[in-house]
């Protein structure tokens, strides 16, 4: 077996032990990995980029307090669909803020300042990336998600959202959530797990083309 076989057994192992069925059988079958689906970029991607824009959220430059909501941390590799870690991958995240507030003109309320509300950063050589951010939260018309754009040369950018497994009421409810195939879904649904530090946190693999 060469490494970029033994790169995918790994990388399919762990999204099938998260729940990213049927990863099992693409391996015995030796077939292309399903891409990430493409969701709605929503109106709240932010007019100018704020100047902490790090994959860490919760520490704001400037401010001495953090936001009071949930920590979370979210991971996961970014892969082609061969399973080849995307080396030098932007992976871009945005949410609300606790209360359910985007830092965007066009939202309502006032957003916690102590809250980045939009991240960015790079895959390392194995893919991989992390964030450490709130744990999402509903707001009127929506299930807890989080927004991502992930681009990197010689793939198509995708945007795309991830939403929050156990919050099956709200996300049956939720208009774009319900347009998704039952697939798509599962490739977009996450579970976000219980820390020892009280927060949570959740693995997002992603499948570029």
């Amino acid at each position: 077996m060469n490494s970029r076989q033994l790169q995918r057994r790994r990388l399919i192992a762990v999204m099938a032990a998260a729940g990213f069925a049927p990863w099992q059988r693409l391996v015995a079958a030796n077939e292309l990995l399903p891409a990430t689906p493409a969701d709605a970029e929503g109106p709240f991607y932010p007019v100018e980029l704020p100047p902490d824009s790090d994959n860490d959220l919760l520490r704001v430059a400037g401010m001495k307090d953090m936001s009071p909501g949930q920590q979370a941390y979210v991971h996961g590799t970014v892969v082609d669909r061969h399973g080849t870690p995307v080396d030098g991958a932007q992976v871009e995240i945005w949410q609300s803020d606790h209360g359910g507030v985007y830092h965007h003109p066009h939202d309502r309320g006032e957003a916690d300042p102590r809250f980045q509300g939009f991240g960015a950063t790079v895959t390392n050589r194995a893919g991989a990336y992390h964030f450490r951010t709130l744990h999402p939260v509903p707001y009127a018309g929506r299930t807890p998600h989080i927004h991502y754009r992930v681009s990197a040369p010689g793939f198509e950018r995708l945007t795309t959202q991830l939403y929050v497994a156990g919050e099956s009421d709200r996300n049956s409810r939720d208009f774009l959530y319900r347009r998704l195939t039952p697939d798509e879904r599962a490739l977009l649904t996450s579970a976000f797990r219980t820390m020892n530090d009280g927060g949570v946190a959740a693995e997002f693999n992603i499948v570029l083309t």
